[in-house]
């Protein structure tokens, strides 16, 4: 599974993990895996609401030094264990945001040795947005996130 990349509007980050597939997805589809790994330390996820169809809510607030920040999307695609696609530019019942951010893609895949392979899309509206994102950090961030789940997943002891 593929998607276009746009390299005027998209970012993206891709590794390999030691966890399977069916864990990854497990753990980015849970409310309560979401909060351990989802925000790059010492942030966090303080709360995470899941409703895992198209259309369904997947919000979450952050802690991002002594803020509370809440954000509100929905899921857009769901392919079961190989992508999950998720904007903030809806909330549920497909109300507007405001202001919305980007629109990400994670793809997952068989790795060799049982681990994934693990595409994170952020896909934005402009070059600007774009240029926010990755000025904010996403590269560092986003990786931190998948060594965060990477560990947390290794550390359910499901394999």
């Amino acid at each position: 599974m593929t998607a276009d990349i746009d390299p005027e509007k998209d970012l993206v980050l891709e590794r390999i993990l030691k966890a399977p597939r069916a864990l990854v997805w497990e753990c980015w589809t849970t409310p309560e895996h979401i909060v351990h790994f989802f925000m790059p330390k010492p942030h966090k996820v303080t709360a995470c609401e899941i409703d895992l169809t198209v259309g369904g809510r997947f919000n979450s607030t952050f802690e991002v030094e002594g803020r509370e920040v809440a954000n509100q999307g929905v899921f857009l695609e769901i392919v079961p264990r190989k992508k999950l696609v998720f904007t903030d530019t809806y909330s549920e019942g497909w109300k507007p945001a405001p202001d919305p951010f980007m629109t990400a893609i994670l793809l997952l895949a068989d790795a060799p040795g049982g681990g994934t392979k693990y595409t994170a899309i952020a896909r934005h509206r402009s070059t600007d947005a774009r240029k926010t994102h990755e000025d904010m950090g996403f590269h560092d961030g986003w990786a931190t996130v998948a060594d965060q789940l990477e560990a947390y997943a290794l550390g359910l002891n499901r394999l």
